[in-house]
């Protein structure tokens, strides 16, 4: 796999990575509008998940630090 890192430029790193940005903003799109939809339903419910996405999410911070330190 080392061969195949190395056969990439940046600038095939910089399309990929924003090839990734452009399908990341569509779905950032649609999880709001679930999320919508949701708390317009089921607002308590909606509430007590999203408390649960919130908690992962700290998680996953918590892990991108001991990446980046």
């Amino acid at each position: 796999m080392s061969e195949e890192v190395n056969n990439f430029s940046d600038s095939n790193y910089m399309i990929i990575i924003d090839e990734i940005e452009k399908v990341r903003s569509r779905n950032n799109v649609n999880w709001m509008d679930i999320l919508r939809l949701s708390f317009k339903h089921a607002p308590e419910e909606s509430k007590k998940i999203m408390a649960k996405i919130n908690n992962e999410d700290d998680e996953i911070s918590r892990l991108f630090k001991k990446l980046s330190t």
